[in-house]
């Protein structure tokens, strides 16, 4: 397992996490052992947005004697007082959620509460006016909730809710249907998509992906706007490609799904390869770098891709990245033009010119 670190909370996040809205389909006993798989593969990190509330009692059987080790989002907002998952924002029922979720995780703590499921501009005015806001600082500020986080499918709500409230998580839904305008959370342009990433990424906070395989539309040749599936291993690489993402989150509910997530690591890289989506690139998308690094290898030896994504990143006003870009051992200026990334990129990215470009922007002689 591959771990990031989140720069806000200095919390160690494998890259596969986990989320819930599937466990509570298996019974308590392959739960339990789903959980503990993940846990000893070195899954560390957990959505707890469940779609039922019988899968609390799965989280504390399974990793009850772990909890000091694991990291788990708790959502402000998310309701199971009918058993089944609700979304609320009346401030005594969400009390009421989260001290039932608590007591039957038999934890007395929450690493990241989420401000959740924020999508529309009016549900955050209402949960700053109903106090479900002040509710969750004051727990912060009493050590029950040790981070805070955001849950929204929207790029322009996640924005004004940034410049409003402190966060060290966000949790988005990242996956290519989504980024080229497919899907029923496809919300926000490319670009305004991008703008998330890179601002999370200079502001150290991290994203945590749900919906990484569009509900399973992705995974299906005949539901994928791609006219193909693709593979769990071309999603998650995707996701985790994006700046600022530190984990993905699927769900599982067999033991041998959690399995194959935990391969990923060691998969071949050719198995992991999302070149395939290019045949899908919208106008707005087309010739723009989104580093999936199909153009290696350089002749001259560029890490193309890294190079792209620090440009990007600088250029968003990330200090640390113009510093990562100028410790490259062979920067946008070693280009030699040689046209071989131009004729690769399945994106239809100049590279050779846009080594140029970022050569100038940095100050360097090309």
């Amino acid at each position: 397992m591959n771990y990031r670190i989140n720069q806000r909370t200095g919390d160690r996040i494998s890259e596969i996490g986990m989320g819930s809205a599937y466990l509570p389909q298996a019974s308590m006993e392959e739960a339990v052992r789903v959980l503990r798989t993940a846990y000893e593969g070195g899954i560390n990190y957990y959505d707890l947005a469940a779609g039922d509330g019988k899968a609390f009692s799965m989280w504390r059987e399974a990793l009850g004697d772990v909890r000091k080790n694991v990291l788990y989002q708790i959502h402000f907002g998310a309701d199971y007082s009918g058993g089944a998952y609700g979304w609320s924002l009346e401030l005594e029922k969400i009390k009421r959620s989260v001290d039932w979720q608590l007591k039957t995780l038999g934890t007395d703590y929450i690493d990241y509460g989420f401000i959740h499921c924020q999508d529309e501009y009016g549900d955050w005015e209402t949960y700053r006016k109903n106090g479900v806001y002040a509710y969750l600082r004051g727990l912060q500020e009493q050590g029950v909730v040790r981070h805070m986080g955001l849950s929204s499918h929207t790029p322009a709500v996640i924005r004004r809710i940034l410049d409003d409230a402190p966060a060290d998580m966000l949790m988005f839904s990242v996956n290519p249907a989504y980024e080229y305008g497919h899907g029923e959370y496809a919300n926000g342009s490319v670009d305004e998509r991008a703008e998330i990433y890179r601002r999370c990424q200079k502001d150290g906070i991290g994203i945590s992906v749900m919906k990484p395989f569009s509900g399973g539309q992705l995974l299906s040749d005949k539901q994928s706007p791609f006219g193909q599936a693709l593979t769990v291993y071309q999603c998650i690489r995707y996701a985790l490609d994006r700046p600022g993402v530190l984990t993905v989150l699927p769900g599982a509910r067999r033991v041998e799904e959690v399995k194959r997530l935990l391969a990923y690591a060691d998969a071949p890289e050719a198995e992991k390869d999302y070149s395939a989506i290019s045949g899908l690139t919208p106008a707005d998308a087309a010739g723009k770098c989104v580093y999936c690094n199909h153009c290696r290898p350089c002749p001259a030896g560029l890490d193309i891709g890294l190079i792209n994504k620090y440009y990007d990143l600088a250029r968003a006003g990330d200090a640390l990245a113009a510093e990562h870009y100028r410790t490259l051992e062979r920067t946008a200026a070693d280009c030699v033009r040689c046209g071989h990334c131009d004729r690769r990129c399945p994106f239809h990215v100049q590279q050779s010119a846009r080594m140029a470009e970022i050569a100038a922007w940095f100050g360097e002689r090309a």
